[in-house]
């Protein structure tokens, strides 16, 4: 069992996405850690430890909307899933399109998971319920390559948060 809160980075250009996002797991029953940032290249920032990001927390989960400026979802995927220190990093694509092509080329990218957003915040709540128990409690951690570890990190045994903790800039 997990001895740390479940790390997310949410990847979306939607403010209001992201509220909805915070409000969610904020009523979730697991411990969540939440770092947001606004699009793909901000995320590969991020996950690269790049700029502002230098001490930011390693994410256990990558939760990203498909449509957004700069770097879509499926181009981030595609970067994540060829590069070897990001490739195992789970990754699940949130976003309202339920397009058949969308979906397959997801999939066919490896994406973890592909959810479509719920336009009720009750079903959208118990959705990312079931996404942080699933990925915090039930799933297995990944394997945090090497040049992840930093001091920033929530090692096991440190507080549990009541709530959960955003990070949004560093």
């Amino acid at each position: 069992m997990r001895q740390r809160p479940l790390t997310i980075l949410f990847v979306d250009d939607s403010a209001a996405d992201a509220g909805l996002m915070r409000a969610a797991l904020a009523e979730t029953r697991d411990p969540v850690w939440l770092s947001v940032v606004t699009d793909g290249v901000e995320a590969l920032m991020y996950l690269r430890r790049e700029g502002n990001y230098s001490a930011a927390p390693w994410p256990d989960l990558v939760i990203t909307d498909l449509n957004m400026p700069r770097l879509s979802g499926h181009d981030l995927l595609r970067i994540m899933k060829g590069d070897p220190s990001l490739r195992r990093l789970p990754v699940l694509l949130l976003t309202t399109s339920d397009a058949p092509d969308d979906i397959a080329t997801a999939y066919e990218l490896h994406a973890n998971a592909y959810l479509t957003k719920p336009a009720d915040f009750d079903l959208f709540r118990a959705m990312m319920e079931s996404v942080a128990h699933f990925w915090g409690v039930t799933a297995p951690v990944v394997p945090r390559p090497d040049s992840a570890l930093v001091a920033h990190d929530h090692p096991p045994g440190s507080a549990r948060p009541h709530s959960p903790f955003l990070h949004e800039s560093w």
